[in-house]
């Protein structure tokens, strides 16, 4: 029976067959075939020239219905997917496979691992476009900064090299584009430089363009920006005030203007020469001044022609003209230095405007040649009256030498707040 057994052929054979499946069977258990699904796979566009091919009608296309990613599925052995990572795959898409003039197969491929997974397909399945007119327009450059350069200095000339650029690409995408920039970073800049820039494309509601179906004349070299730092310089200012005239029973007193210094910039050598400004006559021309009078100067046309302003929204000087009645003297005192009695405990006080107080104070011109604001001529508000918050107009109290007297009362806005 034994050898009855063992001389058998085909029980010999059935047994390879059992046991050729049970070693299918545990390898499968151990590494089965399973599909693997890779998100956001791009689509690369092959062939793009066949639309060109007629310079007389020369096409181009826009990817539509967001096919231009898309889920990549291989099917394979568990430990070889487990391998394969989405930068393995290459999802194209060959223009020279158009159909119906929309749409494109997309072909899978796995690099590295070609013949040792099963399949490979994308869904979707094909790339959908929409052929269009290719148009071509040159288009200015305009240079543009992020960042702060290094204090003492401001930013000179600035310009892009080229200063234009020549886009191509779908009819549709080339009209929306209403301007085009260059934008560098020149935080800590304290040199001249020529920095690297992107183009950036803007439509006319300052919305980026996506330019991955424009193609440009800039190369490898790309766009840069060059950046001319100037030196800074604080100056005073000098006013001729020889034009001003006093009405009758009135002198002229003195002028005060904000700001005092003024910023410029220019090369260092021309900012070597150059201690203050000089604002002619003609700045401050006014006559029949009786009262305090304040006149607007723009100090810009009186620069050197090296120089210029460090801030351009910078040259406005507010000029205050003071004139005195015959036998009196103006004086000004700060508003925080009017001294406040009586505030309530639960309020704080602000001023309900921003300038000085002038006071005019009249006696002998020996005695008010000597007085000083502050010291000799001193103010207070009584706010014992005003008990909630609220805007008062309150007199103000001049305390000044027994020889003189005050030209006339003054009044102040206060604004009272409750405390939080």
């Amino acid at each position: 029976m034994k050898r009855r057994l063992m001389n058998n052929i085909g029980l010999k054979i059935l047994a390879f067959f059992a046991a050729l499946l049970l070693w299918l069977i545990v390898v499968n258990i151990d590494d089965p075939v399973v599909d693997k699904t890779f998100s956001n796979i791009p689509v690369t566009v092959t062939n793009e020239e066949v639309l060109t091919a007629d310079p007389k009608n020369p096409q181009t296309f826009q990817i539509v219905d967001g096919t231009q990613t898309v889920n990549v599925t291989v099917v394979g052995k568990r430990k070889l997917l487990n391998e394969i990572k989405a930068e393995d795959i290459l999802a194209t898409a060959d223009m020279k496979e158009l159909t119906l003039k929309t749409q494109i197969p997309i072909d899978v491929t796995v690099n590295g691992y070609e013949g040792r997974y099963s399949s490979a397909y994308a869904t979707p399945r094909n790339l959908q476009v929409k052929l269009e007119k290719e148009q071509g327009k040159k288009f200015p450059i305009t240079p543009t900064t992020t960042g702060t350069v290094r204090d003492g200095y401001v930013l000179g000339e600035i310009a892009s090299d080229p200063e234009s650029v020549f886009i191509r690409g779908p009819e549709s995408v080339i009209s929306k584009i209403s301007r085009v920039t260059a934008e560098v970073d020149v935080s800590g800049m304290s040199s001249d430089s020529v920095l690297k820039s992107q183009l950036t494309l803007y439509d006319e509601d300052n919305n980026e363009i996506d330019q991955s179906l424009l193609t440009n004349n800039l190369g490898s070299k790309g766009v840069g920006v060059s950046i001319q730092l100037l030196h800074t310089k604080k100056v005073s200012l000098e006013f001729d005030t020889s034009g001003i005239s006093a009405a009758p029973g009135y002198a002229f007193s003195e002028i005060t203007y904000e700001p005092q210094e003024i910023h410029v910039s220019g090369k260092s050598d021309a900012l070597d020469s150059i201690t203050s400004i000089q604002v002619p006559r003609s700045a401050l021309e006014i006559s029949g001044v009786s009262e305090k009078t304040e006149k607007i100067v723009d100090i810009t046309p009186y620069l050197p022609d090296d120089i210029s302003l460090a801030d351009e929204n910078a040259g406005t000087v507010v000029v205050s003209i003071s004139v005195e009645k015959n036998g009196t003297k103006s004086f000004e005192l700060p508003l925080g230095s009017i001294a406040v009695n009586n505030l309530a405990e639960n309020l704080k006080l602000t001023y309900g405007m921003a300038e000085n107080i002038e006071i005019q104070v009249r006696g002998p011109r020996e005695i008010l040649d000597k007085l000083e604001a502050g010291v000799d001529i001193t103010a207070n508000i009584d706010l014992k009256s005003c008990k909630e918050a609220g805007t008062y107009e309150v007199p103000v109290n001049v305390q000044y030498p027994a020889s003189c007297s005050l030209e006339q009362s003054i009044k102040v806005k206060v604004v009272l707040e409750s405390k939080e």
